[in-house]
């Protein structure tokens, strides 16, 4: 039976020796020498069954297919828009994928969608030479209407979202607000001035506290404190 020497959730560094045997695998963040298991990165360390992976403390988005993210058009061509997606690279937005209705050729495509509008967008591809396709051919894709943007870590996404979305929906209960979270690391929420304060705090309390443990409950108290409210955990680990 292969041991594991770091403790779940703890801070590890690169080169830091994480588990022996042949009984654990690695993951993301961590790599296979022999019989060990070592970290890559500084990060925080994760134990998925027997899956042994490191959680980078910070980093950029790196765009992959079958995301879904926020981005702002931040160019029109003839026949697509560029946009900001929070990366080193930007996307690409054609007229087939932009929307269910037919947009005849030479249409002035600031009708749809502007400059530094924010859309709601999926990736489709990712090329070896960084070009990215996305799509806004799917449900719940949008274009974002009023409301706030605000950045946070990518690497906190999944914490933010919860599992099976229950962190975020509990704040879209608590607050009222209409909140949409992309995978490249921008948050789109909307609602009245003083319940966007609320969520727009609890978001950045769970990006900077995500790695210590009953998370949920201090955001549950949190967000009890600030609306005077009771509120349920739904399916969230504590």
């Amino acid at each position: 039976m292969g041991d594991i020497l770091a403790e779940a959730k703890s801070i590890v560094v690169p080169g830091e020796l994480l588990a022996k045997g042949m009984d654990n695998l690695p993951g993301s963040g961590s790599y296979r020498d022999e019989d060990n298991i070592y970290s890559s990165r500084l990060g925080v360390l994760y134990i998925d069954g027997r899956t042994i992976k490191v959680i980078p403390l910070s980093g950029v988005y790196i765009p992959k297919p079958g995301d879904t993210i926020i981005g702002k058009v931040i160019d029109i061509t003839m026949g697509s828009w560029r946009l900001d997606i929070n990366c080193a690279y930007t996307a690409m937005l054609s007229v087939k994928d932009a929307t269910s209705d037919y947009i005849p050729k030479g249409e002035d495509l600031t009708k749809y969608y502007n400059l530094d509008d924010y859309i709601v967008c999926k990736i489709t591809n990712v090329t070896s030479q960084n070009l990215i396709d996305v799509t806004m051919r799917e449900r719940g894709l949008k274009k974002l209407n009023e409301g706030r943007i605000f950045k946070v870590n990518t690497n906190k996404v999944p914490r933010i979202i919860g599992k099976r979305g229950s962190m975020v929906t509990m704040i879209k209960n608590a607050t009222g607000c209409r909140i949409t979270v992309g995978q490249n690391g921008l948050v789109w929420l909307q609602g009245d001035v003083e319940s966007e304060f609320i969520a727009m705090d609890a978001i950045k309390k769970i990006e900077r506290e995500s790695h210590i443990s009953g998370l949920t409950n201090r955001i549950k108290a949190f967000l009890e404190e600030k609306t005077g409210n009771k509120i349920e955990i739904q399916g969230e680990r504590k």
